[in-house]
């Protein structure tokens, strides 16, 4: 059982082919759920976060109307009289220093994004687009967007990490003294790397027609 949670999360290779000329590579930790229970599962987690944001907002709100001068009737209306007669005395006992970073924690685990994604898509003719998601779901993933004009070479790269070997995918920019690494928050096993490698010469430098013979699906590596 320790194990099995000091093990690293596996990681799923997605490769989707929207356009004959279109190829997208995503690699992520997300658990997709494939039966009742883990479906069921996952919504009861995502409604879990919805009630926990609504009630925290709620909670400081209703604790905003206490110290402030405005009228408590909005606060009345909101939760009733008798939800005032035990909510009002215990949010004026709770201060403010320590519910604000209370309230903090639990918004921040809201929000908290509990798995990593990262992609590669490739247009062929144009150029190729990676993007990182974001560790909280407000904030935006990180793109950029690479002409084939600007693409010199694509390979895959050993580095030492620690006591070991890491591979990685990178891209050689004309005009940049340094590489630009695919995937490089997770950086994926060898046999992913070598999958979006061939995929992504094939989509760049070989034409549409062995883009298609490109295995659509996805790949689990634990």
């Amino acid at each position: 059982m320790l194990a099995h949670f000091m093990s690293p999360p596996t990681q799923t290779l997605r490769i989707l082919q929207p356009t004959p000329s279109t190829v997208s590579f995503t690699v992520s930790t997300r658990a997709i759920p494939k039966t009742l229970p883990a479906v069921l599962a996952s919504c009861l987690s995502i409604l879990t976060r919805i009630c926990l944001g609504i009630f925290v907002l709620l909670l400081l709100w209703a604790r905003w109307r206490i110290t402030s001068s405005n009228s408590p009737g909005a606060l009345a209306w909101a939760i009733g009289n008798a939800g005032e007669a035990w909510l009002v005395p215990l949010l004026r006992y709770i201060q403010w220093r320590y519910l604000a970073p209370c309230a903090l924690v639990a918004l921040w685990l809201v929000f908290k994004r509990g798995y990593t994604e990262e992609s590669l898509t490739l247009l062929h003719g144009l150029g190729l687009q990676t993007s990182t998601s974001s560790a909280m779901y407000l904030t935006p993933p990180t793109t950029r967007f690479i002409p084939t004009t600007s693409i010199q070479d694509i390979f895959i790269h050993e580095a030492f990490k620690g006591f070991g070997v890491s591979f990685y995918l990178s891209i050689v920019v004309k005009g940049e003294q340094d590489v630009v690494v695919v995937f490089p928050k997770m950086l994926p096993r060898r046999a992913i790397l070598e999958k979006v490698w061939r995929g992504a010469r094939a989509c760049l430098y070989e034409g549409v027609k062995t883009t298609i013979e490109i295995k659509k699906g996805e790949v689990e590596y634990s």
